[in-house]
């Protein structure tokens, strides 16, 4: 096979992506980028409101886009979101599980709905939406790509309450490793990226309820979600063909301390 110099095509024309946690934050922003570089992109999450927004966003901008209603703790939602973006672009190509939640209470404080809501929304979506979408790529006989988003909560957790968070988020991680194993041989790889403090509604939720953390990070500051655009696009363009099960972390030095 002959590859191109360099080897570094983020053209996406021709992929349909799903992303989860598209109404806001970092889902939002990976919506946008997917979609402006050439892929057909369903937006899923509970706020139908801001999908068709984004949605309209989108399709002014020469792009095609499709609002699905999701509430990733229904599984019957899950697959309904797969098959209804097959529907209307074909397979999906590129999965991004972007939807989280924290969980913002120490672990002995927790009651059992929100332990229950926490590994739903983080740890079973993300699982249940990859096996579907991995099953359909199977069928067509095409290639994938699935990027996980994890946290660098997933290696350092200082107390403070999100255990559960930082419990589910190395699931993430760990998933990520083994389900790249399983799915190799049908050229599915399966990626998880670790972002640290970057902007997003979650962010914002923290940083009311405890203030201004960036003064304890080396560059004393919050990440912009667009210092992510380079890492998804690595991990579904053509340049990452060789890498599966890996877990990039894109923290600004936070998690390093």
């Amino acid at each position: 096979m002959t590859y191109p110099l360099p080897n570094a095509s983020v053209d996406l024309t021709g992929q349909v992506a799903l992303v989860t946690g598209a109404s806001s934050g970092l889902g939002l922003r990976f919506a946008r980028v997917l979609a402006a570089c050439g892929a057909k992109v369903a937006i899923a999450a509970r706020r139908a409101d801001r999908l068709e927004t984004l949605a309209a966003e989108i399709r002014n901008a020469g792009g095609e886009a499709l609002p699905v209603s999701l509430d990733v703790t229904d599984a019957d939602q899950l697959v309904s979101a797969v098959a209804q973006a097959e529907q209307a672009f074909g397979t999906v190509t590129i999965l991004v599980n972007n939807a989280g939640i924290p969980d913002a209470q120490r672990a002995h404080k927790m009651p059992l709905e929100l332990i229950d809501r926490v590994i739903d929304v983080n740890l079973r979506a993300p699982w249940i939406l990859s096996c579907e979408v991995a099953r359909r790529l199977m069928a067509a006989e095409k290639p994938g790509r699935i990027v996980n988003i994890a946290s660098v909560a997933a290696f350092n957790y200082a107390g403070g309450g999100a255990a559960l968070y930082s419990v589910t988020k190395m699931g993430v991680v760990r998933m990520t490793e083994a389900l790249a194993v399983e799915w190799s041989r049908n050229n599915i790889n399966v990626n998880a990226i670790a972002p640290g403090a970057f902007s997003s509604e979650m962010m914002d939720g923290m940083l009311s309820r405890v203030g201004d953390i960036s003064q304890g990070f080396p560059r004393k500051r919050i990440g912009d979600p667009a210092q992510l655009d380079s890492t998804l696009l690595y991990l579904v363009s053509p340049a990452s063909d060789a890498v599966t099960g890996t877990c990039i972390k894109v923290d600004d030095g936070q998690g390093s301390r």
